[in-house]
């Protein structure tokens, strides 16, 4: 079963993720990103959906014609987890390759 993050562990795992910072008012680590068009925007949400749904671990996310939000918490857990810094990881990837 997936625990929570120490604090500690929580600021090592996000000095691997630039960009991607902690909400404010809760644990949760958040990213905008933009794309050239609405297309793009709807392609990379297509691919992380794919890789949520096989992690079984979901973002909340939003999408405005070429910026997309996303938001990752372990509602499990009450707050950050690894499976939050997994899947921002494998969302910059997609990112990069947009």
């Amino acid at each position: 079963m997936v625990e929570r993050l120490k604090p500690e562990d929580r600021a090592a795992g996000l000095q691997d993720l630039p960009g991607w910072h902690l909400c404010d008012g809760r644990e949760a680590i958040t990213r905008t990103f933009r794309f050239r068009d609405f297309t793009e925007a709807f392609g990379f949400m297509t691919q992380v959906a794919l890789i949520a749904e096989k992690m079984n671990h979901h973002p909340e996310w939003s999408n405005v014609y070429r910026t997309v939000e996303i938001t990752l918490a372990t509602h499990d857990v009450g707050g950050l987890s690894s499976l939050d810094l997994k899947l921002a990881g494998s969302i910059d990837k997609i990112a990069g390759d947009a």
